[in-house]
């Protein structure tokens, strides 16, 4: 399952980058539109000649994986590369679906992967990867804003709430000002909400899924290193994680995912952060360490 894992995530990030690496956004939609005629070729059994592409073809011949989880993770950023040049989402829930599709599925793979067959697991995936997908986006703002010009990522319906929305020539944006983190605290509250659900599904999570849904902690800490930085993406210590660990080493070797009763860390809009909270947390976390479970 390991395996198959780490290969999902070599896809995601493949597809994820298509369109960061090109100049021209028609070279990265025909590099996401050969993805897609990968995908069948690996299903018919033909030879692709890219590590991925191999990657992938050795997993789905060893193990039962959907085409369609694939299919559907690479449609949802041709669908995102399709919008017109500088239009943004219209509300928070087409934002979430469009995380559903690029990371839950990512984790329903890797469930199917490793034969875990649970509705359970299922729903606290989908939680877990909307979550994600959702800060990440919040993350990458600065990266967009350098690169477009525009704030891409902040749904209309939040934006005019916070009165960010501009409007001309029939074409929405978000306006860039001091109200900023506003929106990007409701969006993140979004995500907040889909950990907590993730954390109520926890105890009925069957133990051999438990590693699948190990990005549940980075999630949790790229929420509060936004929540330290009062949600202004722009801060550089987003991306250093909380005390100077990114979230990505706060996920390595853990056994298990942060949903015990420490780990659901509030959301106030406007308050320091507490130290001792996220050593509560990291105490929390090391107990499982000491606790071995199936990779």
């Amino acid at each position: 399952m390991r395996q198959a894992a780490f290969t999902f995530r070599a896809f995601n990030v493949e597809t994820a980058k298509a369109m960061d690496v090109v100049s021209d956004p028609k070279t990265g939609l025909m590099r996401l539109l050969w993805w897609k005629d990968v995908i069948d070729k690996i299903f018919a059994k033909k030879l692709v000649e890219h590590p991925v592409a191999q990657a992938l073809s050795a997993v789905a011949s060893q193990q039962k994986i959907s085409k369609h989880w694939l299919k559907r993770s690479v449609d949802a950023r041709i669908n995102d590369a399709n919008r017109d040049e500088g239009a943004i989402p219209k509300t928070t829930a087409e934002l979430e679906r469009y995380a559903e599709d690029t990371q839950s599925t990512i984790l329903y793979m890797t469930l199917q992967a490793g034969g875990i067959q649970s509705t359970i697991a299922d729903h606290a995936a989908s939680h877990i990867g909307k979550a994600s997908g959702l800060l990440l986006l919040l993350k990458a703002l600065p990266h967009h804003v350098s690169k477009q010009g525009i704030i891409p990522y902040i749904p209309a319906s939040v934006a005019e709430e916070c009165g960010l929305l501009t409007r001309e020539g029939g074409r929405s944006e978000v306006r860039m000002d001091e109200r900023l983190p506003d929106a990007v605290f409701k969006v993140a509250s979004v995500a907040e909400a889909h950990l907590h659900k993730a954390r109520e599904l926890a105890s009925s999570v069957p133990r051999e899924a438990v590693p699948v849904l190990l990005p549940a902690l980075p999630a949790q800490v790229l929420l509060d290193s936004l929540r330290r930085c009062e949600f202004n993406v722009f801060d550089s210590r987003v991306s250093r994680g909380v005390h100077g660990v990114s979230p990505l080493w706060w996920g390595k070797g853990l056994k298990a995912i942060p949903l015990g009763p420490t780990s659901g860390l509030p959301l106030p809009r406007k308050r320091k952060s507490n130290a001792g909270e996220m050593v509560g947390v990291a105490v929390h976390l090391s107990h499982y360490r000491q606790d071995p479970s199936p990779a």
